[in-house]
């Protein structure tokens, strides 16, 4: 990748609804070059879909809930099965297994109190827990997609590919 594509990642993630021809214009290559470099993006997987994103309030999952989870069981067999009934909850936006006293962070979105305590019951009925933690979030003050991309990751198109940094 270079540092084009670099720019291309940039647009990309802040307005993926541009046409071809203004993220062209944008990093300054003709549309076909740059569609072709769009693509490769995705056959190689760096660009993992496209979506339009949503204000939560507008469409009834303005609560915010981190779900804070101690497993009492480490199995393989346990966490696919802890996996897939976590998978098939709508709500569940994020899942992630941590380090530290909580194994298991999970980010929800509901409408309102008796939807999280709905969500609550099937997911404290759907496997064993060891403790289950709950935090709301009162405001969300910054929420962002978009990924930082590390500049490293992006060679300089200028300069030969066995340059050294000194």
């Amino acid at each position: 990748m270079d540092e084009i594509d670099h720019k291309l990642l940039g647009i990309l993630q802040e307005n993926a609804s541009l046409s071809v021809n203004e993220m062209a214009e944008r990093v300054g290559l003709s549309p076909t070059p740059c569609w072709r470099r769009i693509q490769k993006l995705e056959q190689a997987g760096i660009i993992t879909g496209r979506v339009a994103l949503l204000d939560p309030a507008k469409v009834g999952a303005d609560l915010t809930v981190f779900v804070a989870i101690e497993a009492g069981d480490h199995s393989p067999e346990w966490l696919e099965r802890f996996a897939g009934a976590v998978a098939a909850m709508p709500e569940v936006m994020e899942l992630h297994r941590m380090a530290g006293d909580v194994d298991y962070l999970l980010r929800v979105a509901v409408h309102n109190m008796a939807a999280f305590d709905r969500f609550y019951k099937r997911l404290i009925a759907a496997i064993p827990l060891k403790n289950v933690t709950s935090r709301f979030a009162m405001e969300r003050i910054k929420a962002t997609t978009a990924l930082p991309l590390h500049p490293s990751l992006f060679r300089d198109r200028r300069a030969p590919d066995d340059a050294v940094e000194g």
